[in-house]
């Protein structure tokens, strides 16, 4: 893979309706954005615990400042935010996914001149190399990369421990533990696919192991014409997903489970965990009954344990609305973003990493898979940021909807996502 397309971050995820949130105001959601003191912030809902404690701080040292904030379940959030770049009533400061891939990845924006060049601010030359790549469209950095985010087993460790279970370390370990699970009367994994996005967290943790692990340059084989989905080992990636749920890896019914509801079972121990993006584990934690401990591990896609990969990338990051009436406020708040103490406070918000590293961070204990992963280099970008537009990504969280529904199978499903790729 070229060491232009290498990425290690990204995000996906949300789960609320649209709400609009206020902190010091009014309804954000249908303002142009105005002047004065009152900045206009957007993110998506997952991330709304860490943006109002960045706020929280950030109006310690200008307390005059009022901050409206809304927040969004992810399709509602990236289709209202397109609708409002396009009629000048955007944000001054939104959150923008790094690299390609969806409506709202600054490949797609920077194009069109939706973003703010921000490569002159002070935090750029501390960003990574590793995730530079996915921050920068034509060599012009356009986001602040707050978190580094992962996608793996998020587990309730009482629930585990109520099976009698330990961590598999290969793909028949997990399939033997999910028979133990069922036996106890639990699920090992809840699975919301009801909610679209959920769709590509499993298949995105096995194909880690199974495409990217064993084919580091799979991503620029796809670029160059050389390689396709359906001639590839996401084949085996998508039959190993739907044979955890033919074998009850799953709870019941996953398209008529929603994201929130997954949490929920696994919060209360229903489930013994998900495979979901870390940025959920503070939605777990936060749900549970106090004094619940939640560990993680990278999902097995083969009997091998030093296979093992785990899906790693740059998440939670922030833009510059380029029409923004209030540019100084903007460019004040997206430094403050920049600095050790926001980027660390957004990240043990939001159960992640630093997008930018420093010394003054500890990790959950619970993200420690991801830590020992990312020391190792065993992680492989979120695939999505490396797909060339955001049909790639549409097409298959509907085509593993049809799939999990008996309308697809997984040859049907490849077909079309390389036909999207293909624009």
């Amino acid at each position: 893979m070229s060491r232009k397309r290498i990425l290690a971050t990204a995000v996906i995820a949300a789960s609320l309706a649209l709400t609009a949130a206020c902190s010091g105001g009014t309804n954000a959601a249908n303002e142009s954005s105005g002047g004065g003191d009152t900045l206009r912030i957007a993110s998506v809902a997952t991330d709304r615990v860490g943006v109002e404690a960045l706020i929280a701080e950030f109006k310690k040292s200008n307390p005059n400042v009022d901050v409206t904030t809304s927040f969004a379940d992810t399709d509602q959030y990236q289709g209202t935010l397109r609708t409002q770049l396009a009629s000048g009533t955007a944000p001054d400061v939104f959150f923008a996914w790094p690299g390609n891939g969806n409506p709202g990845a600054i490949e797609v924006l920077a194009p069109t001149g939706y973003i703010q060049d921000l490569s002159d601010r002070p935090w750029v030359k501390d960003i990574p190399d590793g995730i530079k790549p996915v921050t920068v469209v034509d060599d012009k950095t356009y986001v602040v990369p707050l978190t580094f985010a992962g996608i793996g087993a998020l587990y309730n460790k009482q629930a585990l421990a109520d099976i009698g279970g330990t961590e598999p370390k290969t793909w028949s370990e997990m399939l033997t533990l999910c028979a133990t699970a069922k036996s106890k009367g639990k699920a090992l994994f809840a699975l919301g696919n009801q909610t679209n996005w959920v769709t590509q967290l499993a298949d995105y943790a096995l194909a880690a192991t199974l495409v990217y692990g064993k084919t580091p340059d799979f991503a620029q084989q796809m670029t160059d014409g050389k390689a396709t989905f359906a001639d590839s080992a996401w084949k085996t990636t998508l039959d190993q997903y739907l044979e955890m749920n033919k074998k009850g890896c799953f709870s019941a019914n996953p398209l008529g489970t929603s994201i929130e509801n997954a949490i929920s079972q696994v919060a209360s121990g229903k489930s013994v965990g998900m495979i979901h993006v870390t940025s959920g584990l503070n939605q777990l934690q936060s749900e549970a009954p106090s004094g619940t401990e939640f560990g993680m591990f990278a999902v097995p896609a083969t009997d091998n344990a030093a296979d093992t990969w785990l899906p790693g990338a740059a998440g939670g990051s922030y833009a510059v609305n380029a029409k923004t009436k209030n540019e100084d406020l903007a460019l004040k708040f997206i430094d403050f973003l920049g600095t050790p103490a926001a980027i660390n406070i957004y990240a043990k918000e939001t159960g992640n990493l630093p997008g930018i590293p420093n010394d003054q961070f500890t990790a959950d204990p619970a993200l420690q898979p991801l830590v020992d992963a990312q020391k190792a280099g065993k992680t492989v970008p979120f695939m999505d940021q490396l797909w060339p537009n955001p049909k790639v990504q549409n097409v298959h969280f509907a085509a593993i909807q049809d799939m999990f529904s008996g309308k697809a199978t997984p040859d049907q499903v490849l077909t079309r996502m390389d036909e999207a790729y293909k624009g």
